[in-house]
């Protein structure tokens, strides 16, 4: 059963700080491509960062780079967000996304094209 489940959204003010997580059944983690995507209102859906389940080849879009991180928990089956330093850009609903990879060895584009399946998003809204 493909499960997956954001939380930690929240509002910021413009230098703070929250940490998104991910949480997925057994079966869509394991041996599966994990990443965040993200949608502000009338803009595309675009990839932030992915991560192999076992913790190889974090990836992050030039956007969030030095300021966001990707990081998983593979005990319990969860991918995390850390986002840093945030500005009113990164405001948008951030959703979690996997991609079954049994080798794992390349990675794919941060495009929502490239993921299978998806949560239902959570809010992020950061003030300036």
């Amino acid at each position: 059963q493909v499960q997956l489940a954001e939380s930690g959204g929240g509002s910021v003010h413009a230098g703070g700080s929250l940490r998104l997580s991910c949480a997925a059944s057994a079966s869509t983690y394991t041996r599966s491509w994990m990443a965040w995507f993200r949608q502000a209102p009338g803009k595309e859906r675009e990839g932030v960062a992915l991560i192999y389940f076992d913790g190889r080849q974090p990836t992050y879009a030039d956007s969030v780079k030095g300021r966001f991180t990707i990081s998983q928990d593979s005990a319990n089956n969860t991918v995390y967000l850390a986002m840093n330093s945030l500005e009113s850009e990164d405001s948008a609903m951030y959703y979690c996304a996997a991609r079954r990879d049994v080798l794992g060895w390349i990675a794919p584009q941060l495009h929502p094209s490239e993921f299978h399946y998806w949560g239902q998003g959570t809010q992020v809204t950061v003030s300036s």
